[in-house]
């Protein structure tokens, strides 16, 4: 497992690194809630990607190892946990009569995200993509009930599902730091100069309603 997760991470990482030159900083306002994915992260820290990185170049690297991590659950799962993954494909097969799925098939980079921005106050939306998928949803038979006892059977499944991506999750992040050096020299190269040049132009706007007048010459 470990000779094939340290080949999944450094592919990750390669996709991570080409995509990197294609990110700009947004332009648009930003959200007030902090991304639950991205907060706090393991994955994060063993790369080296602080708070003062951009959430956006941090949630395209968390998003892509969390996709190894699931995989490694998910076989997990199939050949260890059956009432586990018979929910699963329950649900799955649930999800694919819906008509409506717009958070799937998303890049790495917006997979996780909210469908729609922040609400303004006093200026409501029309609709919204998360309440179109709802509408989708609903019209979807609910799963049938479990009884108590598969519902316990099925929550010491769930147990060690989590306990399994756990472990996998701390290798996954061992492997991780051997990239380090590369992921931060690659946000020195595309990540930083951008920033400087956003704050330099921020100074310049600031400045601005102070250069060129007679300043207090008349007094």
């Amino acid at each position: 497992m470990e000779r094939s997760l340290e080949t999944q991470v450094s592919q990750a990482v390669d996709a991570w690194l080409r995509w990197l030159p294609r990110w700009e900083p947004a332009t648009h306002r930003g959200r007030v809630a902090p991304c639950r994915r991205c907060l706090g992260s393991p994955v994060l820290s063993a790369a080296g990607l602080g708070a003062d990185v951009p959430h956006g170049v941090q949630h395209g690297l968390s998003t892509r190892v969390k996709t190894i991590v699931d995989h490694a659950v998910a076989e997990y799962t199939s050949r260890n946990l059956p009432m586990l993954q018979g929910e699963l494909d329950t649900q799955a097969d649930r999800n694919r009569s819906r008509n409506y799925r717009p958070a799937e098939g998303l890049e790495p980079e917006f997979e996780g995200l909210p469908l729609d921005p922040d609400p303004v106050p006093g200026a409501p939306f029309l609709f919204t993509i998360a309440g179109l998928a709802d509408e989708a949803d609903a019209v979807v038979p609910a799963l049938p009930p479990l009884s108590d006892e598969a519902k316990a059977a099925l929550r010491q499944e769930v147990r060690l599902a989590d306990e399994y991506a756990s472990m996998v999750g701390r290798e996954v992040c061992t492997v991780l730091l051997r990239h380090r050096l590369r992921i931060q020299a690659a946000v020195g190269q595309y990540v930083e100069p951008q920033i400087a040049a956003m704050l330099e132009e921020l100074t310049r706007s600031l400045d601005a309603p102070f250069d060129g007048g007679d300043g207090l010459s008349g007094l």
